[in-house]
Formats: C-alpha cells, sequence, structure tokens
C-alpha cells in the first residue's frame, strides 16, 4: 500500500521511526543502483559509528528523564513501608524516586559508495541525512568532517535531506526552512552544485547520478524506492495518521495535509 501523500510521507521523520526508515531505504537504493550499475561500478553499504551525549540526544516527543514507577518507590529494599516512622527516631524518612540518568548512545549511519570496479576508487558517495546530523553533537561535527572530506576531493557528493527542521550542511542560498533538497555536487564543478527542492504537496523529483565523465548518470527515482520500503515495512499498518506528526505540519500546509489524509481513506 503506498503512502497517502504525494511526495515525502512528513510521518516517516519521527524520531522513534527515522532509525528504521534510513537503514531500509539506504539498503534498498543501494541495491537497486547495484542492479543498474554492474558491471562498471560496484554499491558499498558503509556505515559511520559515533557517541552521541546524553545532552546531544534529540528528545522530541519523548521525556528526558522518566520518574518511578507507582507504588515502587514507596517501599525500601525490604519491602517495608518507606514512609513508616523510623524505629527510635520518631521521623518519617523520605521515599526515594527511580529515576533515568541518560546515558551516552552509540549511533550508526549507513551512507553509499559507488565504486568502480576497475580501479577501486569510490567515485560518489550518496548519503541521507538524519537528524543527528542536523543538531550540534557528535553526529553533526562526524558528518560535517565526512562532507568537507569529500567536497574537497575528486568524488561526486549526492546529499539528501527528507528531514524538516534542524540546521543544514552548509549551501547558499540556503534552501527554504520546510523544504526537502536532493544536493548533486559533481567534483569538476564545485563550488556550483545542482539543487532539488521540493516541498511537502510536491512529488520527488528524479535527480541524475554522477559517475566517471565518460558513463552516462542514470535518474533515480527515490519515490519508487520509498514507496518500497513503504510497503515491506509495513509502515501503513504501523502509523497513526490521526495523530500530528513530528515535527508539526507548517501552517500553511496544516490544512493541505488534512484533506490529503482523508481523501486517502475515502479513496
Amino acid at each position: 500500500m503506498p503512502s497517502p501523500f504525494p511526495g515525502m510521507d512528513p510521518y516517516l521523520e519521527h524520531p522513534d521511526r527515522w532509525t528504521d526508515v534510513h537503514t531500509r531505504l539506504m539498503v534498498e537504493l543501494g541495491n537497486v543502483l547495484a542492479e543498474r550499475l554492474r558491471p562498471r561500478y560496484v554499491v558499498a553499504v558503509e556505515q559511520r559509528t559515533f557517541i552521541q551525549q546524553p545532552d546531544e540526544l534529540v528528545f522530541i516527543g519523548r521525556p528526558d528523564v522518566t520518574v518511578a514507577e507507582s507504588g515502587a518507590a514507596e517501599r525500601g529494599a525490604s519491602g517495608e513501608d518507606a514512609s513508616a516512622p523510623t524505629a527510635g527516631t520518631g521521623t518519617v524518612a523520605a521515599a526515594p524516586r527511580v529515576v533515568t540518568i541518560p546515558l551516552p548512545e552509540e549511533r550508526h549511519e549507513r551512507y553509499l559508495e559507488m565504486r568502480e570496479v576497475s580501479s577501486g576508487r569510490v567515485v560518489t558517495v550518496l548519503e541521507l541525512l538524519s537528524p543527528t546530523n542536523k543538531h550540534r553533537g557528535a553526529g553533526r561535527r562526524g558528518y560535517l568532517n565526512k562532507r568537507r572530506q569529500v567536497l574537497a576531493g575528486r568524488t561526486h557528493l549526492v546529499e539528501i535531506d527528507l528531514v524538516r527542521g534542524g540546521r543544514r550542511p552548509p549551501i547558499e542560498p540556503e534552501p527554504r526552512a520546510d523544504a526537502y533538497c536532493i544536493l548533486v555536487s559533481r567534483a569538476g564543478r564545485r563550488p556550483r552544485a545542482d539543487l532539488y527542492e521540493f516541498g511537502l504537496r510536491d512529488p520527488i523529483p528524479v535527480f541524475p547520478l554522477p559517475l566517471a565523465p565518460q558513463d552516462p548518470e542514470p535518474e533515480v527515482s527515490l519515490r519508487a524506492v520509498l514507496d518500497t520500503v513503504y510497503d515491506r515495512a509495513g509502515f501503513d499498518l504501523r502509523i497513526d495518521y490521526d495523530t500530528p506528526p513530528v515535527p508539526p505540519f507548517a501552517p500553511a500546509d496544516a490544512d493541505w495535509a488534512r484533506a490529503q489524509l482523508a481523501s486517502a481513506r475515502r479513496s
């Protein structure tokens, strides 16, 4: 079953869902490209790992601290009522609360490398941005460092941003704040690059995948890949479209989105 939205489905952006979406989309896109690019190229699914500190975590729609279970905090380790007077003192002992201490989290982000079979050279890197790349912390620092290395070399870069909100990697002039973007940066044209900018109401544009100069650039239909992922993962069964998305709709899109969802239910 396809998504009820004509382009990017904003409900896929939820932080509790995005890791699954990101992983599935990169693997499926890698499979599609590998079939189209052989035998000249192989497509490798690579992984970047970083440690995210508690103050860098993106808790959108989740509490920062969880307070104790009801009743459990009212008893001591022995099972006795902690609110009872302490023997021999006549005072009441304070009942502790069970809380959660945020801990560092190990994060993994996948990206694709198009490698020339004859030389083993990485010709193109394809990245799909995550919220961690657009908020302060180790995820953004690591990604920007990798981006600078690619842009300083002879490797093409394709950067896909399907997450609204946060601070994008540098692009001049900056795209609209509420837009989705696909950036195609060919090594021989830098600092110029092609930016495909689209909104919630727009279809996802087809984009060319740059390769070695002698090879034609295949067109990539990201929407077709996203439809496959949406169907195989059963997102139509997992998403409650009666709740607001995270991040929320822009005011100009809220009424349109409600009408779009209502139309999808009738069809």
